[in-house]
């Protein structure tokens, strides 16, 4: 007996082409009517399943050399349709089917950035516009609407199918999957982009390194505003960074609370010493080792720092020093002893 249910119909559009005539194999024999784009229908045509290019019901060709193929209400309106009376009217006016299933990947964007001296255009034509619009719709929708972004999910789902519908909690994991995915691409694309258009310490910092000497290339960036900081010279590895950032935080606090300078030395994002600039005994300038250096006596910030760079000098050694005011003669004479 005939179903008298609707065919469904699964809307295809891959780059990464692994695994897709075993899945176009195993949709066709559930009977789905298999759309496809450009080349995932080549491929699939020339294996022998059936399958219509998507134009067959968006009625409009391929255009701007690829770049629109999917973008279109025939298509979108077919995935965000739900299950309701009002929904069900719109696309029955404009003769529209329900997608039942996406299976789509994206442009290797991640790829052709990792490669030597990519130019920006040859980057720009690996930023997936269509694609990236089916999986969000489709996860959207993904009460309804079955969306595959990983081939590897391919077997998984086809045995799915066999049982019959594919359950609830793997729709759920599915869309989950390809948000995922999508957030992952989008990342991409700004981190390629910040550091081309904001990479000169605007917005991003290289670094010399991550937590350790191995974890390279590291950088710090910020994505929604500039860099509170601007590094004058070289780059610091993130420690360096963390020591600085902590380090500035606790010597602006203990000047405004306490209406003396201060000065910090840290190192692995601890205080090896930290002081205010109180006067200097004949003895604290000795055992700090700056009882030659002219002028201490009118700088309460050189007298900051001889105490927080003194008070365990082991600590110390290879610091990050930091200073709630600007640098005097005398505080820059003992940066420059040590």
């Amino acid at each position: 007996m005939a179903s008298d249910q609707p065919q469904k119909i699964a809307i295809l559009s891959v780059y990464d082409k692994t695994g897709l005539l075993d899945l176009a194999k195993g949709l066709v024999k559930q009977n789905i009517r298999l759309l496809a784009s450009g080349g995932t229908s080549k491929l699939i045509r020339e294996a022998g399943f059936p399958v219509e290019d998507v134009s067959a019901i968006t009625k409009a060709p391929e255009m701007l050399a690829g770049r629109v193929k999917t973008l279109h209400p025939a298509v979108h309106a077919g995935i965000l349709a739900r299950d309701l009376a009002s929904d069900e009217k719109d696309l029955a006016e404009q003769n529209i089917d329900k997608v039942d299933y996406v299976i789509c990947n994206l442009y290797p964007f991640k790829d052709t950035v990792a490669k030597i001296n990519v130019t920006i255009p040859e980057a720009v034509e690996e930023i997936d516009i269509g694609g990236v619009t089916l999986i969000r719709a489709a996860a959207k929708n993904h009460s309804r609407v079955t969306i595959l972004s990983d081939p590897n999910d391919y077997h998984d789902f086809l045995q799915e199918l066999e049982k019959g519908e594919v359950p609830e909690k793997s729709k759920q994991l599915y869309a989950l999957k390809a948000f995922t995915h999508t957030a992952d691409y989008d990342s991409a694309i700004s981190d390629f982009f910040r550091k081309k258009y904001a990479g000169d310490g605007l917005q991003q910092l290289a670094l010399r390194y991550g937590t350790n000497p191995h974890q390279k290339p590291a950088s710090a960036y910020m994505t929604d505003r500039l860099l509170p900081f601007k590094a004058l010279n070289g780059s610091p590895g993130y420690v360096n960074l963390l020591d600085a950032l902590n380090a500035w935080n606790l010597v602006k606090e203990l000047s405004e609370a306490l209406d003396f300078p201060a000065a910090a030395s840290f190192k692995h994002v601890s205080p090896a010493g930290a002081a205010i600039g109180v006067p200097l005994s004949d003895v604290e300038k000795k055992v700090y080792m700056v009882e030659d250096i002219e002028g201490l006596e009118s700088s309460g910030l050189a007298q900051a720092y001889a105490r927080a760079r003194g008070a365990d000098r082991m600590s110390s050694f290879g610091d990050v020093i930091a200073l709630s005011h600007e640098v005097d003669v005398p505080t820059a004479k003992i940066i420059g002893k040590e």
